[in-house]
């Protein structure tokens, strides 16, 4: 298992240093009970008026749901999210109730994530995030009406060998991780000049 605790400049809590995107999973299936912690975790993320206009369509390995969401993936990511334990489809509301555009939609799903990204760490198991999928392929594979916007697909499953990938994705699963320096993206009372 390739460990990849972040080195950070200020002091964070344990899990979310802990936390990154790994594309080798271990084949273990997820119970019921811990996906429904982890859906718990992302009912109680904030969201803009309450509205929680997030939603999610899941499926484990093996079943015909995952193979569907699987052919919705780019072809790049069809080579390591296949062999994923489960798959998470991340879905956004258009529209508030009144009919108007919810701007915020993809914004609260984003901190629905959040959240549940770090009750599986908290639960030993890891996330990775993909916006590689076809949404008309993905939206049909999974019944979306047009009131609704996939945003994400989600692989999850405990930590896998990064040798069980082929070159180079390997090579990156070992790479360490990096990050943008503070300083480059938090100002004090404006934004920098160009």
């Amino acid at each position: 298992m390739t460990s990849k605790t972040a080195t950070t400049e200020h002091p964070i809590l344990p899990l979310l240093a802990e936390r990154w995107s790994p594309r080798a999973f271990t084949g273990g299936a997820i119970d019921d009970a811990t996906l429904g912690s982890l859906f718990e975790a992302a009912r109680w993320a904030p969201s803009a008026s309450n509205l929680q206009p997030w939603g999610f369509v899941h499926a484990s390995h093996g079943s015909a749901g995952f193979a569907r969401i699987v052919e919705s993936l780019a072809q790049g990511n069809v080579i390591w999210a296949q062999h994923a334990p489960h798959l998470i489809v991340g879905i956004a509301e258009r529209s508030k109730a009144d009919g108007s555009p919810n701007l915020y939609g993809r914004y609260d799903l984003g901190q629905s994530v959040a959240h549940l990204s770090i009750q599986a760490m908290a639960l030993g198991l890891h996330l990775h995030q993909m916006a590689g999928f076809s949404a008309d392929k993905l939206r049909a594979a999974i019944a979306l009406p047009e009131s609704h916007e996939p945003v994400v697909v989600i692989a999850l499953g405990q930590i896998g060998e990064a040798s069980q990938l082929p070159p180079p994705l390997d090579e990156r699963e070992r790479a360490a991780r990096s990050r943008k320096p503070v300083e480059r993206f938090v100002f004090t009372e404006s934004w920098p000049p160009a």
